[in-house]
């Protein structure tokens, strides 16, 4: 039996043998509505890292036993699936939603010409993609490439912003896996830099996406849309014309343009201002706009955000569960937003900001906090749990 080296990472754990090049989300001409999850080999490997106990063999049952996986609203593809795609393409996204994620995410920033993008950041054209490759296109970066100086302990730098380029020159490029190599002293090199714990395998192709052709995609896949409004600099504002409002205002309209339902889209912003400005003029998207949260430090009280008509939050997973005497728990904050009466979504399962395993996070946040959606830079860790643990 010939496989597709993608093929053998997105085919159904149980139902290698069924698949074909035909799986291959990148080759596929065609889109639709996802009629077979592909969890592929790292869910069974990472149940296999489990400690003995009462999960790993709850698990384990699922990856002998189960042969079909459900698309999962738990499941939430964090930018797609960038451990291995190139973050904020189409074939990113289209792994992610082979990989059973029943919600996407755009990022969103805009280009010199007020169009909304799909991208992590305003300024991270010259790690996420080939613009520095491009002569006539990074000449227009606000910060060229300058090699890195080892003799005088000088790093390479370079910034090339969404705001420096018109659609239609952003669309131009091509999605590669965020990275950058600071000590380099040609391009060639500072662009080949993605960590080890990553692949560039599926990164030859890398289509860029306008968040209006985002949204016509996940519509068509049948997923729901979590877009992130992201925070513009001055610079970004002034070169598009646009205030931060009618930035936030703009995002929600190209959903109601495209006639996608409120409870279809999950608005976010690490920004309260935004989400208050959902909640108070766009109320059907604000209903579940989400706050983002990093840092605790600055952040309003539980109760004080539940009081500003926020239904949502989404902190960083490792503000929600803590090892304790070697067992993953809730920590007493993700306790204080549930009395809160406020609904919790995390991220990023599949980025080791701990050394936590996955599974015993994603069991507490699912049974213990009950978790609306846990973003995942590889949705089939997620999807995989949420299928088997009811």
């Amino acid at each position: 039996m010939k496989f597709s080296q993608l093929g053998l990472f997105l085919c159904p754990l149980v139902l290698l043998s069924a698949c074909s090049d035909d799986d291959n989300p990148i080759q596929a001409a065609n889109t639709g509505a996802i009629s077979k999850v592909q969890l592929g080999p790292r869910p069974a490997f990472l149940v296999d890292q489990l400690a003995d106990g009462e999960l790993k063999t709850s698990l384990q049952a699922c990856v002998d036993d189960m042969t079909t996986y459900s698309v999962s609203d738990f499941s939430i593809g964090h930018r797609g699936a960038p451990l291995m795609f190139p973050e904020h393409t189409k074939e990113s996204y289209m792994a992610a939603a082979r990989m059973g994620a029943g919600v996407l995410e755009c990022d969103v920033a805009f280009t010199k010409d007020g169009e909304l993008v799909c991208r992590h950041s305003h300024a991270d054209l010259h790690t996420t993609t080939n613009v520095l490759a491009v002569p006539e296109l990074a000449a227009k970066c606000s910060v060229p490439f300058t090699p890195a100086d080892a003799a005088n302990g000088v790093e390479a730098t370079a910034e090339c912003r969404t705001s420096d380029f018109t659609l239609a020159e952003y669309k131009s490029l091509t999605g590669k896996m965020d990275a950058a190599n600071k000590q380099a002293t040609t391009v060639e090199e500072y662009m080949d830099a993605t960590p080890s714990f990553r692949t560039d395998l599926y990164a030859e192709v890398g289509t860029l996406m306008s968040h209006k052709e985002s949204i016509a995609l996940f519509k068509e896949l049948g997923v729901k849309m979590t877009p992130e409004l992201k925070t513009p600099a001055a610079q970004d504002l002034a070169a598009a014309g646009i205030t931060q409002q009618e930035f936030a205002q703009k995002m929600i309209d190209e959903y109601i343009e495209a006639g996608i339902e409120p409870s279809e889209v999950y608005a976010q912003s690490f920004s309260i201002d935004d989400v208050e400005y959902w909640v108070a003029n766009t109320p059907e998207f604000g209903e579940q706009a989400v706050y983002l949260i990093y840092l605790l430090d600055g952040v309003p009280s539980p109760t004080e955000i539940a009081a500003k008509n926020i239904n949502i939050v989404a902190p960083i997973y490792t503000a929600l569960v803590e090892e304790q005497d070697g067992a993953v728990v809730a920590t007493d904050y993700a306790k204080q937003l549930k009395e809160a009466g406020l609904d919790l979504i995390t991220w990023t399962i599949e980025r080791k900001y701990t050394s936590m395993h996955e599974f015993e996070v994603l069991n507490v946040l699912k049974k213990d906090l009950e978790l609306v959606g846990v973003f995942s830079d590889w949705p089939a860790t997620v999807t995989f749990f949420d299928n088997c643990i009811k």
